[in-house]
């Protein structure tokens, strides 16, 4: 049976899915299927988010449960909100739902979740199994841990939460590296029991906290240091203690060797809140770039796009493209293509209305939005990717070789005339066409309004003039710990009117360059702190108000 496959018979099914240990990117093919066709999603809270993106717009997610015994709340009559979870699963499956129970790591690791599937199966309910990254596996690695070598090595798992004196004594008694799954105020108590057991209070030791994500930590240590180094961090005592961990014992974490392999941590903008200032559209591949880079990228229109005030000029270009008016069509940005493809849908056509006319591109965004669309540029700048790159490749009118000398250029309404007397210069005739608006966004709420004044962010990318003008506006001005990125000067002389002081300038008008300078800039940062023996610290981590030296980009 297809479990994916819409289910026919009189009860449903339930797919118990792993969803890892936190980074959504360690979500298996499987599982990304299997959420698609869900009816019903019931999510431990530590993965809903991570799950819930992949589900369709409107399944119902009831109520959630929690593997934490900690934070399981219980009813008046003793029952655990673990059982009314197994409730929720059954009373789906039995309407006939297709269900997807979703859980923190592997399924096949989580007992409460195993007593869910006995269920299923006394029921004759049909379920499956789709395994995920347990946290004890993939903490480590993204810790930089190995857990074995090419020698080999023994490998015991043990979760300090419900272990008892046995598993102590046969852990303790052993050489094997140990992965400990317990929480940030209880390490030290499993350090304890360890050593008590028989293992040398020497013995190396990892902690790692918030595992696969960008607000992991690890702290290396030794059973018998480990409480003083968590409190000489400042990590304990905290209200957050009881957050879980991995713990990893034995040779294999020696902190030589982590130094060595911590490659998720050591991102050049490891944990870093940036502000990308751009519409949705505009902002998802550089977002994309950031992620890897290791920052959490936060969007804020700082514009948004509307049809132009009156439509008939936008209308006439149309219809001339079909009738064979234009020689050449320049598109400037990605909002131009699509004012124009929305157009052609208005009125039934589609990129095959191209034919015949040569279509140019300024930049690489530009032209994949073209592609997309169906239509490959037949010009995009070699150079400079602008308008002024643009024109330095645009042939000049040639009566000889262009049946027509007429360019079709449709643009913001507050674009520059650049490429429009530039194309004039150059012997063609150009109807320079408002094909959308642009105005000043909305304010972004005001939880992201007091961290862009207050030093919540890390960094701002700012990849206009207008963009400066238009953030300050809607959220005010970027705190004085926030590094400021440009993409040329000119928008770098607006931040500076607008008393900015800019850290990053792109090497390029790209934004995907401006995102590799702010990372050449983060771990240059990160590189000198090391050298310096300084803990490895955020811009938005600095003291509020401290004097701040001018750092080299």
């Amino acid at each position: 049976m297809n479990p994916t496959a819409p289910n026919h018979s009189a009860s449903g099914q339930v797919t118990f899915l792993g969803a890892g240990p936190g980074d959504p990117g360690l979500l298996t093919l499987r599982a990304v299927e299997a959420l698609a066709s869900a009816d019903v999603l019931i999510a431990d809270p530590q993965v809903l988010d991570v799950v819930r993106v992949h589900a369709r717009a409107h399944v119902d997610t009831p109520l959630q449960a929690s593997t934490d015994e900690a934070s399981i709340p219980v009813t008046p009559n003793g029952v655990s909100a673990l059982r009314d979870t197994a409730n929720l699963v059954m009373a789906a499956a039995r309407a006939g739902k297709r269900v997807v129970r979703a859980v923190t790591g592997d399924p096949g690791l989580d007992g409460y979740v195993a007593e869910e599937m006995l269920a299923c199966a006394a029921e004759g309910i049909v379920f499956e199994v789709v395994p995920g990254i347990a946290a004890a596996v993939g903490v480590p690695a993204y810790a930089g841990v190995p857990l074995r070598d090419a020698q080999g090595a023994d490998v015991r798992f043990i979760d300090a939460r419900s272990a008892d004196d046995r598993c102590w004594a046969e852990l303790g008694a052993s050489d094997a590296t140990a992965v400990v799954s317990t929480t940030l105020d209880s390490v030290a108590s499993a350090a304890g029991e360890l050593v008590t057991a028989g293992r040398k209070p020497d013995t190396p030791l990892s902690v790692t906290v918030a595992g696969t994500t960008t607000r992991q930590r690890t702290w290396t240590a030794t059973l018998g240091s480990v409480a003083q180094v968590l409190k000489a961090a400042k990590v304990l005592p905290s209200p957050d203690g009881g957050q879980p961990v991995i713990a990893v014992v034995g040779e294999r974490s020696a902190p030589a060797q982590r130094d060595q392999l911590s490659w998720f941590e050591s991102k050049p903008l490891f944990g870093w809140r940036v502000l990308v200032p751009r519409t949705k559209e505009q902002a998802a591949s550089l977002s994309d770039q950031l992620v890897s880079y290791g920052a959490v990228p936060h969007e804020v229109p700082t514009i948004a796009v509307e049809p132009p005030r009156t439509p008939q000029q936008m209308e006439r270009a149309v219809k001339g493209l079909v009738t064979g008016r234009y020689e050449w069509i320049a598109f400037t940005s990605v909002n131009a293509v699509k004012a124009v493809r929305e157009k052609f849908e208005e009125y039934g056509l589609d990129a095959r209305a191209f034919a015949g006319i040569k279509v140019a591109a300024v930049g690489e965004q530009t032209a994949k939005a073209l592609v997309a669309f169906g239509v490959k540029p037949d010009l995009v700048p070699s150079g400079e990717q602008s308008a002024a790159g643009l024109l330095e490749d645009w042939p000049p009118y040639d009566p000889v070789f262009d049946p027509i000398d007429r360019v079709f250029l449709p643009r913001a309404d507050i674009a520059t005339e650049t490429l429009v007397a530039g194309l004039i210069e150059l012997g063609w005739e150009v109807d320079d066409v408002t094909a959308y608006r642009t105005v000043r966004a909305s304010p972004p709420p005001a939880e992201t309004r007091e961290a862009i004044k207050g030093g919540g962010f890390d960094a701002v990318l700012f990849t206009s003039s207008s963009t400066v003008r238009n953030l300050v506006g809607i959220a005010g001005k970027p705190h004085n710990v926030t590094v400021i990125a440009c993409i040329g000067p000119a928008t770098a002389k607006t931040a500076e009117e607008h008393g900015l002081r800019v850290d990053v300038m792109s090497p390029e008008p790209s934004v995907h360059k401006l995102a590799e300078a702010l990372a050449d800039f983060g771990a240059k940062r990160r590189d000198s702190a090391l050298e310096a023996g300084d803990p490895v610290t955020r811009p938005s981590e600095r003291r509020p108000g401290a004097r701040r030296r001018r750092a080299t980009p």
